[in-house]
């Protein structure tokens, strides 16, 4: 991706999820950022201030917008169709799948998130958990009421189960690749509508 046309802040960003996506946080040094994103090292500490900061900056840029379209999809879902679980789940996968096919390095992101998911980083997790954790904390208090047997953990277990199969998913890791022919807006749809289908079932099973 040429970076030229984009503010010194947001080269830096594109360069470090570029980074990120391939490296990993560990094995990426703030030097070869720099040098991707043709900017000095002074540029990185005035915008980000730290390494740390970077990282999470760079999930912000993207979890910010997802998030927010989450919980809005999720008060249209909740107010049109009370007691239905199908389109809070869709509220929950439909944002982020469309972020997954992002021209501007949404790709780039879902291998980012993957390594979050990988990588032991303390703070990272603390980040994540402390600005969005409050999304899934409303998604379990829409979904309970639709599963009222299902007791809080097995509840926030299978929204843990919905997460990492999102994320797999949205990488394009498994079987399923998108057929010649068919569209990414189309594929995207089949995924969403499947993966909507096999969570319904998994939070409606019973829980022993």
């Amino acid at each position: 991706m040429g970076l030229q046309h984009f503010s010194t802040k947001d080269r830096i960003l594109y360069a470090a999820e570029e980074l990120f996506a391939q490296q990993g946080f560990a094995s990426t040094s703030l030097r070869q950022v720099t040098s991707r994103a043709d900017v000095n090292i002074a540029a990185v500490n005035y915008h980000f201030g730290s390494k740390d900061n970077l990282v999470n900056e760079v999930f912000r840029r993207r979890m910010d917008v997802m998030s927010a379209q989450r919980l809005e999809a999720l008060a249209k879902a909740v107010n049109a169709t009370q007691g239905q679980l199908d389109p809070i789940l869709a509220a929950f996968v439909e944002p982020a799948l469309a972020m997954a096919q992002d021209r501007h390095g949404g790709g780039a992101f879902i291998r980012v998130i993957a390594r979050a998911y990988a990588e032991s980083n303390d703070s990272l997790r603390k980040f994540l958990s402390d600005q969005y954790g409050h999304v899934l904390r409303e998604f379990a208090k829409a979904i309970a009421p639709c599963v009222p047997a299902l007791g809080k953990e097995d509840l926030y277990w299978r929204l843990d189960f919905l997460s990492g199969a999102l994320t797999y998913a949205m990488a394009d890791f498994g079987l399923i690749k998108r057929p010649a022919g068919v569209s990414e807006s189309t594929h995207r749809q089949r995924a969403a509508k499947a993966l909507i289908r096999f969570a319904s079932a998994g939070f409606r099973a019973d829980a022993t």
